[in-house]
């Protein structure tokens, strides 16, 4: 796996390329140190993930995830940030980001890394519990049968919207992994939406 880190900090960019590349399967094949940093960098190396931080100096790291997301929609950018700030974490959900955690939890950047590279959408916990508050608008009048959204597709985007990974779901619903896909495909879909984060916001925000 290859993961680009882009941090104004040289000293935890540095600390974090000697974690990730004595995990053994884990190259950084560059650091950045602001946005306008990253995107260049990203453009250069196609990174399988990008592990970026929110505040710096130039451009911020949600201003760069912005620019990455709308030239590579299927980008993986992990937010790592000392910040546990409400608006950044609304916008990086908004954006399509697949991760935000805090600097303060180093022992879950590796797996958090892991997941994102395999599809999945990661938030620290501390990240998570705030999650349905800041996204729930109140009472909606989305009516999902209007876009041909069948109970059991439903009943996945809640699942979703509760961090359950494709895997999870098959098993709690008793379903295969392929149907489980072949189910988000269509919602997606219908919902216009681009990924899975996407999907949780939307539920959150029209619950």
């Amino acid at each position: 796996m290859n993961v680009l880190i882009v941090d104004d900090d040289i000293f935890v960019s540095g600390a974090l390329k000697t974690i990730l590349e004595s995990s053994g399967d884990i190259t950084v094949p560059a650091t950045g140190s602001d946005g306008k940093e990253a995107v260049a960098l990203f453009r250069r190396y196609h990174p399988d993930v990008l592990l970026m931080d929110i505040r710096m100096k130039e451009v911020s790291g949600l201003d760069a995830a912005a620019e990455i997301l709308k030239e590579f929609p299927d980008a993986r950018i992990l937010l790592l940030t000392t910040f546990s700030d409400d608006e950044y974490i609304v916008r990086a959900l908004k954006l399509g980001a697949k991760g935000y955690l805090l600097k303060q939890d180093y022992a879950s950047i590796l797996p958090a890394l892991r997941a994102v590279y395999s599809g999945q959408t990661v938030f620290g916990h501390e990240i998570v519990s705030k999650i349905p508050e800041l996204l729930h608008s109140g009472s909606s009048s989305f009516n999902y049968r209007d876009h041909d959204i069948s109970e059991r597709e439903q009943e996945i985007i809640r699942l979703i919207a509760d961090g359950l990974s494709n895997k999870e779901i098959a098993a709690r619903l008793f379903l295969s992994e392929g149907t489980v896909r072949n189910y988000l495909s269509s919602i997606l879909d219908k919902l216009q939406l681009r990924d899975r984060t996407q999907v949780a916001v939307f539920y959150y925000r029209n619950r």
